[in-house]
């Protein structure tokens, strides 16, 4: 499968650069052509916001996920491709929804800096816990462990992440460099804050189990604040039917625990939530992963900060 996308992502790079175009790309956060600043591209939405939040008016940010758009299942345009091609900064996760980063950057004639989120932080694995609905194998593949690579999930990671974006754009454009800092210092201060607020909340929390009825792509929020989560399916997954046992497994911990409320993630039909909600005259409730914004949510101005304020305020209202 991955040979295959290989050789598709070969095929449409080698028309893009004969054709010098192609179809219409990604609808962009902030396009500067002709600006004369630096042009910096994020593949999601941390990687933009923090890139936006360092740079402020000394660059133009571009975000190539189209708001709205499930970054699992985003395919880059040829235009996509040219705006890669000509930036000075790229900024990408690396991670398995990312697979198409390698292959134009190893065809590409590609000078530009370049930044892997997953290389900023300590990662961890990918996990199918207690109850999931497992991913289906492709034949002759076996078993895989694919890293999780939803790092910036926890604000500490975020912390590391703006850190390095920092120190990129210090080396690309030395001559702005005090307003570089001083844009991340205040970033940076925000994600500490933040940080400090979920530890404290956590610490007055007794019972840290939450039942996801949805992916899992919080394994580092998780993590960082000792949480027992349960979900239908890992973060990657591109399952959309749970099993019958993960139905029955879900419900009875929801039963067993106590819980109010089952969680499902942005941009969800949350089918999934909704069932084991009604089997357990219970509530659910939206939990940000940060991965993508919606068109009215980015012209609104929401940033990672106040999408994390946004869960700790649903926390706030259903954990006890």
């Amino acid at each position: 499968m991955k040979r295959l996308f290989t050789i598709l992502m070969t095929c449409l790079l080698a028309a893009t650069i004969l054709t010098g175009c192609g179809a219409a790309g990604s609808t962009a956060a902030s396009s500067g052509e002709g600006s004369g600043r630096l042009q910096v591209v994020a593949t999601n939405f941390p990687g933009y916001d923090f890139a936006r939040a360092v740079c402020g008016d000394q660059a133009d940010v571009t975000l190539l996920l189209p708001p709205g758009t499930e970054s699992h299942s985003y395919e880059p345009t040829p235009k996509d491709i040219l705006t890669v091609q000509d930036c000075d900064l790229f900024i990408y996760v690396g991670g398995e929804s990312d697979a198409w980063v390698d292959t134009i950057l190893s065809s590409l004639d590609k000078s530009a800096n370049t930044l892997k989120m997953l290389d900023c932080v300590d990662t961890l694995d990918e996990e199918t816990t207690e109850g999931m609905t497992e991913e289906e194998e492709e034949p002759g593949e076996g078993e895989v462990t694919e890293i999780d690579e939803h790092v910036w999930t926890s604000p500490a990671n975020a912390e590391l992440i703006v850190q390095a974006i920092r120190g990129k754009m210090l080396e690309l454009d030395p001559g702005n460099k005090e307003s570089y800092r001083a844009n991340a210092e205040i970033y940076l201060q925000k994600l500490d804050e933040l940080d400090g607020a979920f530890c404290d909340f956590f610490a007055t929390i007794s019972n840290k189990t939450m039942v996801f009825g949805d992916r899992f792509p919080l394994r580092y929020f998780a993590e960082r604040y000792d949480l027992n989560c349960y979900a239908a399916f890992p973060g990657c997954s591109t399952q959309t039917e749970p099993s019958a046992a993960t139905i029955a497994f879900l419900t009875d911990k929801v039963k067993s625990e106590g819980l109010t409320t089952v969680y499902y993630i942005e941009f969800s039909n949350h089918l999934v939530a909704d069932s084991i909600a009604e089997a357990t005259n219970t509530q659910t409730a939206l939990f940000n992963s940060c991965h993508n914004v919606s068109q009215q949510q980015l012209d609104a101005g929401e940033t990672y900060v106040s999408l994390m304020e946004q869960n700790l305020e649903t926390l706030k209202a259903t954990m006890k």
